[in-house]
């Protein structure tokens, strides 16, 4: 991993990206921690040129992005444009929308669904679908977890953003599914898990009890090619969570 590999989520920031001037302003405070690359997601409705703009103005390449379960089925063509404006490769969905959320059966419908978008992404646009997990994909359905229906059952042009938090709260083992996605995972979301009062939070990497130094490892050897920071809720200022995550992970190059 290289440090021009470490990306900030915009998503940890989101309070502060929903105009063009804060956007701006945010992008440039990124920049002066030290960080070279932002992932898009939950930012205002701004025009994708200025995006690329004001990222360019902060040197701050975009790696990846979280859309719209609605764009990626009714608007697949201009989602598209954006990201190769931007130099994106990578197309993210967040979360599991709500409605495929009901058991086995639905996990698999979806499967079918990000297999179709996601190869007519490759196939038209030379993009990349990536799905990012949360814990609730680990529920078990028949012997079997949700995850592993969206691992198994999808074609393999659909890529993943492990959240090796979710992973982590769902009961699995991070380690053990970086390898499992081993060669459709090239960007990973990084965030630490810490115990207060006896619940489970959010933490600044470093800060909380995942094994990085591991996990890092692990990333390392199956190719990943992005490593981004993000952190849900922050306990201090978001920004400062930021620059200390990425501290911590500059001490593992």
């Amino acid at each position: 991993m290289k440090r021009s590999m470490i990306a900030a989520q915009m998503y940890t920031l989101r309070d502060y990206t929903q105009t063009a001037e804060d956007l701006r302003s945010t992008f440039q405070k990124v920049s002066a921690m030290g960080y070279e690359s932002i992932q898009i997601s939950s930012i205002g409705p701004i025009n994708p040129m200025l995006v690329k703009e004001y990222a360019d103005e902060a040197g701050l390449a975009i790696c990846a992005t979280h859309v719209s379960w609605n764009r990626l089925v009714n608007d697949l063509d201009a989602l598209a444009a954006e990201h190769k404006l931007w130099n994106c490769k990578y197309i993210g969905l967040g979360s599991l929308p709500e409605e495929f959320r009901t058991g086995l059966e639905s996990y698999r419908y979806f499967a079918k669904l990000i297999s179709e978008i996601a190869i007519t992404l490759k196939e038209q646009h030379g993009l990349q679908f990536v799905y990012h997990n949360h814990d609730f994909e680990f529920e078990r359905f028949e012997g079997t977890t949700g995850m592993e229906v969206l691992l198994n059952e999808t074609d393999p042009s659909v890529g993943f953003i492990l959240d090796l938090y979710w992973v982590q709260a769902g009961g699995a083992s991070p380690e053990e599914w970086i390898r499992k996605v081993e060669g459709r995972m090239q960007v990973v979301h990084l965030k630490d898990m810490a115990i207060v009062d006896r619940k489970q939070v959010f933490a600044e990497i470093g800060e909380g009890n995942m094994n990085y130094a591991e996990i890092i490892t692990t990333c390392r050897e199956t190719g990943v090619e992005w490593y981004v920071v993000e952190q849900d809720v922050c306990r201090r200022d978001p920004f400062e969570s930021l620059e200390m995550s990425l501290r911590y992970l500059i001490s593992l190059l």
